[in-house]
């Protein structure tokens, strides 16, 4: 009983269909629906036409003045938006179609009058005309009615000589067309998952009109169909699915079709932008009823469809190759209905209907809800901190309507990730939310907490700071000094290289000239005798045995201070002195201090690494006393880390190195800091330069005596010259590198 039901509606349904069908062609004629103009190689040029049906031979003449082509296609209409169409061709004017009830005219305008041919396959008619350049065809024979399939001139010297498939290291299938003629005129469309490309007056050896298997190759494509038919060769790519993009070029004589697979990311944005996908079909009725339409797309689909007693009326509807989901919604706005698709069965009903039943659906969930038993359930936190993810879920109304969170981490708490009745405590020794509530909501939350409650992955970060000195100091200076003593008249004239060389009784004059008698010992208070004259800053020692230091007595003193070398020169006489002393100091050196801190932490989990010593020193204080106090010269990385979804690391960074001066101001050490503070993009275990600092210090200091100094030459000896130069350059290095949880696991 069941199958024989089955049949009458089987039969009734295809009587109907049919009904539609020849409703529909007893009222439908032939028309001319799509315009194509295409260049092609040698000035040439094709107009395509477009039918849908197979037309009628069309009538084909010339006109010599003015130059024009007229094709007349009899019991065709015209459905085209625009009659006229401007063409760029170098032998072309304009196109323009014209249709009255009985035909539809084309007339192509040309600057000078030509070959041409035309060409009928199916539903397409194709006008070829010859370039300006090119042999002239007889137009009586294109013209003739017997004569449409005459190939185009040159056409047999046109051929696909290969065909050959390759695998792109992207992953993209690429078919690659070895043509024989670069100009072949090649139109390619998409449909659906198939890439069609149409060689037009293409010939396709025997050897070659074959189909090639190639999903084993790993690509979007899966068959690749090479056929001849007519005069025109068309190669079918078929993908495995619709999740691909398509780009079709020619390089000399090569012509490619590559198929890319499409990313999660570009597939979804597609989607996005035409949200139907279905397989697509094609509906034209007149006045059919609303379920017949439903009954229909359900067939086509394989879906069980269940259909509102309250789902009537009639509706008039054609779509043309059209998704089937899109089909479906538009007829059920138009008719005003919703539907609902649970597995694979299709319930429609009007959009009032099934609001109203979700609603009584809804209260009486709730109801069901109310009257559930509760139970109590452990949730062992595995990875969170139980408190934390108690907070997280903690919210309350407050009398304001505000939500506000819970502080107290063992009171009672509700939720809306709880019911009314539910309630919820923590242990913090076990780590583990006691709830209370139904059966449906504790699995809610352990669904939730299981997506939650996940280990949080590692990134293990190491910095290398990298410091560089160079330093180089020159110096050159020269310390003399001269004491002398002369009698004029009867006075005695002395000089030297400062006034504490006449402190009597120390005067350097040790005795009269030789030329005065008789020669005296010049002697002090006491009649001890003054020791003669010695080096300057030298120690003397008085006839007694005493020690005696005797003063600074140099005129230039512009000598280096701890030299590396030096040479004196002395000069003495009965009753003077002159020493001479040149001193030079030149230094270079070369230091390099590295320190690579490494650190293990968290995704968004701040770590701190830091190493050094804490200098003391003495502060005073408000009421006069001293305290000690500490200043920290450390090495010190501070890094928080943050995971992205394609595996790159974002670094929040502050990484400082102090080092104790040698400076002291009050007290108070002074420190050479060195520090950077930045955030960055970097890939897993990429190196990242952070920052570089690069200082450079060059002195260049005489000092000299005025005027004597700019003596030339013998300026020298009255001068001093200090030239240093310092480098220093700084560079720190960082690498992050995402830590594998199977290494954690080891």
């Amino acid at each position: 009983m069941k199958g024989y039901r089955w049949l009458i509606g089987r039969a009734a349904f295809v009587w109907m269909l049919g009904c539609g069908l020849a409703a529909s062609a007893s009222v439908q004629a032939t028309t001319l629906d799509d315009i194509k103009f295409t260049s092609l190689p040698g000035n040439e040029f094709e107009v395509v036409l477009g039918f849908s049906d197979t037309p009628p031979a069309p009538e084909a003449y010339t006109i010599d003045e003015p130059a024009r082509i007229i094709i007349d296609f009899p019991s065709v209409q015209s459905t085209l938006k625009e009659k006229k169409h401007a063409l760029s061709f170098e032998n072309a004017k304009s196109a323009v179609v014209v249709s009255s009830e009985e035909k539809t005219r084309l007339v192509v305008n040309l600057n000078k009058m030509t070959g041409y041919t035309t060409l009928q396959e199916g539903n397409t008619v194709t006008l070829r005309v010859v370039g300006l350049a090119a042999q002239p065809v007889d137009r009586s024979m294109a013209s003739d009615n017997n004569q449409q399939n005459t190939p185009a001139v040159g056409a047999s010297d046109r051929s696909i000589q290969d065909v050959d498939f390759a695998r792109s290291e992207k992953g993209e299938g690429m078919v690659t067309l070895t043509l024989s003629n670069p100009s072949v005129s090649v139109d390619v469309s998409q449909t659906g998952t198939k890439v069609i490309a149409q060689f037009f007056h293409t010939d396709l050896p025997a050897a070659l009109d074959q189909r090639l298997d190639v999903i084993d190759f790993a690509t979007p494509v899966k068959t690749i169909d090479t056929r001849r038919e007519g005069t025109t060769t068309t190669v079918t790519v078929e993908a495995v699915d619709g999740g691909y993009d398509y780009i079709a070029y020619q390089t000399d004589n090569r012509y490619v079709i590559s198929l890319k697979p499409l990313s999660p990311v570009e597939l979804e944005e597609r989607q996005s932008k035409f949200a139907f996908v279905g397989e697509k079909l094609s509906l034209n009725f007149q006045d059919i009823e609303v379920r017949s339409v439903l009954q229909l797309i359900a067939d086509f689909t394989e879906l069980n469809l269940v259909a509102s007693d309250t789902v009537t009326g009639s509706i008039t509807v054609r779509l043309e190759n059209v998704p089937w989901d899109q089909a479906l919604d538009i007829v059920l706005k138009a008719k005003g209905l919703d539907k609902r698709l649970e597995g694979n069965v299709l319930l429609v009903a009007p959009a009032a209907e099934i609001a109203e039943r979700e609603r009584l659906q809804v209260e009486a969930n709730k109801q069901l809800q109310e009257l559930a038993p509760l139970v109590t359930e452990f949730i062992r936190i595995k990875y969170a901190d139980a408190v934390e993810l108690f907070e997280l879920f903690d919210v309350e109304d407050d009398e304001e309507g505000d939500r506000s969170r819970s502080r107290d981490d063992d009171r009672t708490a509700t939720s809306s990730i709880l019911s009314e009745r539910g309630s919820a405590i923590v242990d913090k020794r076990t780590n583990t939310i006691i709830l209370t509530d139904t059966a449906d909501k504790i699995a809610e939350f352990r669904r939730l907490v299981d997506k939650i409650d996940i280990a949080i992955r590692q990134v293990e970060i190491s910095a290398r700071i990298v410091i560089a000195t160079t330093d180089f100091r020159k110096e050159l200076g020269v310390r003399w000094g001269a004491q002398g003593a002369s009698e004029v008249g009867d006075n005695v004239f002395g000089f030297g290289g400062g006034i504490e060389n006449f402190i009597v009784p120390y005067n350097p004059m040790n005795r009269f000239p030789r030329g005065r008698a008789p020669y005296v010992q010049a002697v002090d208070e006491d009649g001890e005798p003054v020791p003669p004259i010695t080096p300057t800053g030298a120690i003397q020692t008085a006839p007694s045995g005493d020690n005696i230091d005797i003063f600074d007595g140099l005129n230039v003193d512009l000598g280096v201070p701890n030299p590396a070398g030096k040479i004196a020169l002395q000069l003495l006489t009965d009753n003077a002195y002159l020493d001479l002393e040149l001193s030079a100091l030149e230094s270079a050196g070369y230091a390099e201090i590295a320190s690579q801190p490494k650190v293990l932490t968290g995704d968004k989990q701040k770590a701190v690494i830091r190493s050094g010593k804490e200098v003391a020193y003495q502060e005073a204080t408000s009421s006069g006393a001293t305290s000690v106090e500490f200043k920290e010269a450390v090495l010190k990385l501070e890094v928080t880390p943050q995971i992205t979804p394609d595996n790159r690391i974002i670094l929040d960074l502050f990484i400082s190195q102090n080092n104790v001066a040698a400076e002291v101001f009050g007290g108070v050490p002074a420190l050479d800091i060195t520090d950077i503070e930045t955030k960055a993009l970097v890939g897993d275990g990429q190196t990242l330069v952070l920052g570089g600092i690069f200082q450079y210090e060059e002195f260049d200091e005489e000092t000299k005596v005025p005027l004597l100094g700019d003596i030339p030459y013998l300026g020298r000896i009255f001068k001093n010259n200090f030239r240093t130069s310092d480098k220093r350059e700084i560079l720190i290095f960082v690498t992050p590198k995402i830590v594998d949880d199977q290494l954690l696991d080891r």
